[in-house]
């Protein structure tokens, strides 16, 4: 008898719910034994701002760590979390089917971001957030927030805080989407590029690759993560720069012609305070993602987007 395929997670109740998820799916397609291996990062136990600890790659490079050190056999990400650059002896092998990539607001008694009253205490620890509220011009009052999903809901009802800003995709997973008050509109806030999506990575030419593309991989869902990574990538920012992106496969053509068929990507690069925004969109072939991601990036580097992401002061969590 083989082996179990060793699931290497963040050890968070969320991160171990997507990685178990990942991990029945493919035991159940396949017939193989899986465990979950825990593995702390530095963003789990370092509680300063990410700023201050590096951002990009804190949640990531322990598990990548693990991988090449044949610690474990596969990785589950937060694909919004994981750079884009590439690290050699690694490749993503499958990117499962997309969670709601929309942020939602937790709020006392149940407000949307409108009725919040001004000078309500609303948190993130997202500078992408934190920049898009501060674009609504709403007058709230932004608080820095670490911690995980639990941690931060008992903020809200403890009454430490009138709201928080969470990603959709983590709520549904861990079953708790009755505590969201709004799901906030793409229009008001993009969310960052890949979110709600995660990344199954394994070690480069390693015989699972093909058997966790073939069972995992949801080409939908990579198509618009690969065209919101390329321009993440284009524009030299990371995943904690204040940047949202959302792609989706539109149909053009009454009949249902996927032929037809074109991918539209959003962007938006917002100075810390706000104040200016640069949003813009741009749309080409579902088959060529990384082509349109690439576009957008240059639009975007064109209008001024360059000098906007050099201002920013803070980091992703």
């Amino acid at each position: 008898m083989s082996a179990p395929i060793r699931v290497g997670t963040r050890a968070s109740r969320l991160a171990r719910t997507q990685s178990a998820a990942v991990a029945d799916a493919f035991a159940a397609a396949t017939g193989r034994a899986t465990e979950l291996v825990d593995i702390t990062t530095r963003g789990d136990v370092d509680r300063a701002p990410l700023s201050l600890i590096g951002g990009t790659g804190v949640f990531t490079s322990a598990l990548r760590s693990a991988l090449l050190e044949h610690r474990i056999d596969v990785a589950v990400h937060s694909l919004k979390d994981l750079p884009t650059a590439a690290t050699a002896g690694l490749c993503l092998a499958a990117v499962p089917t997309r969670e709601d990539p929309r942020d939602v607001l937790v709020a006392r008694d149940g407000c949307t971001l409108g009725e919040l009253a001004v000078g309500s205490r609303v948190g993130t620890g997202s500078p992408r957030r934190a920049a898009q509220l501060r674009a609504l011009g709403l007058g709230l009052e932004i608080v820095d927030l670490r911690g995980n999903v639990d941690s931060r809901l008992r903020q809200v009802r403890d009454g430490r805080l009138d709201a928080v800003v969470l990603a959709r995709a983590g709520l549904a997973r861990l079953e708790v989407l009755d505590e969201v008050s709004e799901t906030i509109d793409p229009l008001q806030m993009l969310p960052a590029p890949g979110q709600g999506a995660l990344g199954v990575e394994c070690r480069d030419g390693d015989s699972l690759v093909d058997d966790l593309r073939q069972v995992l991989d949801d080409h939908t869902t990579r198509m618009a993560v690969t065209a919101e990574r390329a321009f993440l990538g284009a524009v030299e920012a990371g995943c904690s720069s204040p940047l949202g992106a959302l792609a989706e496969r539109v149909s053009v053509d009454p009949d249902g012609d996927e032929d037809t068929d074109e991918l539209w990507l959003r962007g938006v690069v917002v100075e810390p305070s706000g104040f200016p925004a640069i949003r813009l969109s741009t749309t080409g072939s579902p088959h060529k993602p990384e082509q349109v991601g690439h576009r957008l990036a240059a639009e975007m580097l064109t209008e001024g987007a360059g000098p906007l992401l050099a201002s920013r002061t803070e980091s992703e969590p």
